[in-house]
């Protein structure tokens, strides 16, 4: 199917607003032995985390949050040596299991905030676009079908035509897309926002705004 894209902007962030619920930031606080989280005033908790993350090393802060969010993925030691890189180097950028990368850059920005700029700053992309079906009624598009979509709008240095070449432009399957795009979001499935690493699009990577894309149906694999 034909589509016009047209990208509206790139807002670069420090945090994803939402993404630590309620929930996680209760059992966080008593993880930092903060008991009464439960108790306190939901708009406090940020403050009241940050200030309880701030009482412990930040080797041992890291640890105490990676174990939350990977209780069963990580061993000691790999969570370890993570926590010691998360202070020299932008580990959510660099971690080879893209599949956890998301995460690593929620808990780095946590750490980042709590301790003042310790932690080195990641970054987030917000892509505002529209995708608009030419010849045919709008469907709700997949992070896989969004990637191949934008291909042709991004630069031949962005970091995902590089490494995915072949799974952007040729019509095989894409799964790493689901991980590379952190949170895609649509309530008339034409205009769009995705989340993602300042690593994985940026605005210096956009070379066409408004550009005409095809999304070809996936050939199975045999």
């Amino acid at each position: 199917m034909n589509y016009q894209i047209a990208i509206k902007r790139i807002d670069t962030v420090n945090e994803v607003e939402g993404y630590w619920s309620d929930e996680d930031l209760v059992q966080l606080l008593e993880k930092f032995n903060y008991p009464d989280g439960a108790t306190a005033d939901k708009s406090s908790l940020p403050e009241l985390l940050e200030m309880a993350i701030s009482d412990y090393e930040t080797n041992e802060a890291a640890e105490i949050v990676l174990k939350y969010k990977f209780p069963d993925r990580l061993t000691d030691g790999q969570i370890e040596q993570i926590a010691h890189n998360m202070l020299i180097d932008k580990v959510c950028e660099e971690y080879p299991e893209i599949d956890m990368q998301g995460t690593l850059f929620h808990i780095n920005q946590l750490l980042f905030k709590a301790y003042n700029g310790k932690f080195p700053n990641a970054k987030a992309s917000i892509v505002h676009f529209s995708m608009t079906p030419i010849d045919g009624e709008a469907q709700k598009l997949t992070a896989e079908n969004v990637l191949k979509l934008l291909n042709k709008g991004l630069s031949d240095r962005n970091l995902i035509k590089r490494l995915f070449e072949n799974q952007m432009s040729q019509n095989i399957p894409f799964p790493e897309a689901e991980y590379i795009v952190w949170e895609l979001t649509t309530t008339d499935d034409i205009n769009y926002s995705l989340v993602t690493s300042e690593n994985w699009i940026n605005k210096e990577d956009i070379t066409e705004y408004e550009f005409e894309s095809v999304l070809e149906e996936i050939e199975d694999e045999v």
